[in-house]
């Protein structure tokens, strides 16, 4: 501005130091939006796990014999509803087996590896993959209380739960800033001072720096040089990261006090 207002102006255009604060920012906004997104991305996956469709059953007053079968979306299944899973489906809802028997694969729900096995009145969890036999499943929970939702809603919270590592970081910040601050003030004065008393030689500035203009120089350093944006957001974009690749590697973090005792 002072280059611009006055053409006998002599002194230093610093431009290039702002525009590399404005890179340094948006590269770190830019990281941690990736790295939130990622996260999001480890969610939506948990949530494809679960069946789109669902084969609703109608049943004769025996129980056992089917009257009529219609494919309905999953969203639309009810408690109570009696659903059809045939060999390899995935199961649409919580629920208890009423007919038939198979084995099921729970591996991406409870992590066991073998498949297990469900007879009459066995429950079953929605998200996982049926075997090699027909079952009819009468639906226990649906929607937002199923298994798959209550993991889901897991993740999410671990992901918003601060670890005790990032409460401390943020109370230093909390003190840390107005100290930048206040440091800062007293360095412009500090250097505003000794310009006006003449306690600095002139001669060894460059041309057209004024005292006011070299305290504020030396104001700005100490606030570039001091920021603590790292401070605040370095943990956080780590719990999220790290409960987000786990969840995708089929591990629940249940949150950031956990990541802190898992060294321990």
């Amino acid at each position: 501005m002072l280059a611009a207002l006055n053409p006998d102006y002599m002194g230093h255009v610093y431009l290039e130091s702002s525009v590399l604060i404005l890179v340094f920012v948006c590269a770190g906004k830019y990281i941690e939006a990736k790295a939130k997104a990622r996260t999001s991305d480890a969610v939506r996956g948990l949530l494809q796990l679960g069946a789109k469709t669902a084969v609703l059953l109608k049943l004769a007053e025996d129980g056992q014999t089917v009257i009529s079968a219609r494919e309905i979306p999953a969203e639309l299944i009810q408690v109570g509803d009696i659903l059809r899973v045939m060999p390899g489906a995935t199961v649409p809802a919580d629920g208890v087996v009423i007919y038939g028997k198979s084995s099921v694969d729970e591996s991406m729900i409870t992590g066991e590896a073998m498949p297990v096995s469900k007879y009459v009145n066995d429950g079953v969890i929605g998200g996982t993959v049926n075997g090699s036999g027909l079952l009819h499943v009468q639906a226990t929970r649906v929607g937002a209380d199923t298994t798959l939702s209550s993991i889901v809603r897991l993740v999410a919270a671990a992901q918003a739960n601060k670890a005790p590592i990032q409460a401390l970081a943020d109370k230093i910040a909390s003190w840390f800033v107005p100290a930048v601050v206040t440091l800062a003030a007293l360095t412009f004065i500090t250097w505003l001072l000794l310009g006006l008393t003449n306690h600095i030689n002139t001669e060894d500035l460059p041309p057209g720096t004024t005292p006011f203009l070299l305290a504020l120089l030396h104001t700005v350093a100490v606030l570039v040089i001091a920021c603590p944006c790292a401070l605040g957001l370095a943990t956080p974009t780590a719990v999220m990261v790290a409960t987000g690749v786990a969840a995708k590697l089929g591990v629940l973090i249940k949150g950031g006090s956990t990541l802190e005792l898992a060294h321990r």
